[in-house]
């Protein structure tokens, strides 16, 4: 699996507990790696800035999954 892949599944375990430097150091990558990652997500729009307890990012939720219409 690809780094970016095991991030942003990482992301959406973390649940804003850990910043997102933290959370890309507790996974082995340095915190330019991780900004790199971040940056790759963010122009894919799989996460957005958003102040959200300790990390500053997060997936961005979608519609599928959600039980619209009733």
């Amino acid at each position: 699996m690809e780094n970016k892949e095991i991030y942003y599944k990482a992301l959406l375990e973390n649940k804003g507990r850990l910043n997102e430097i933290d959370l890309g150091e507790r996974m082995g990558f340095d915190e330019n790696e991780t900004r790199e990652l971040i940056a790759q997500l963010l122009s894919e729009h799989k996460i957005e800035y958003v102040e959200h307890r300790a990390c500053s990012y997060r997936p961005i939720r979608t519609s599928k999954g959600r039980n619209i219409g009733g």
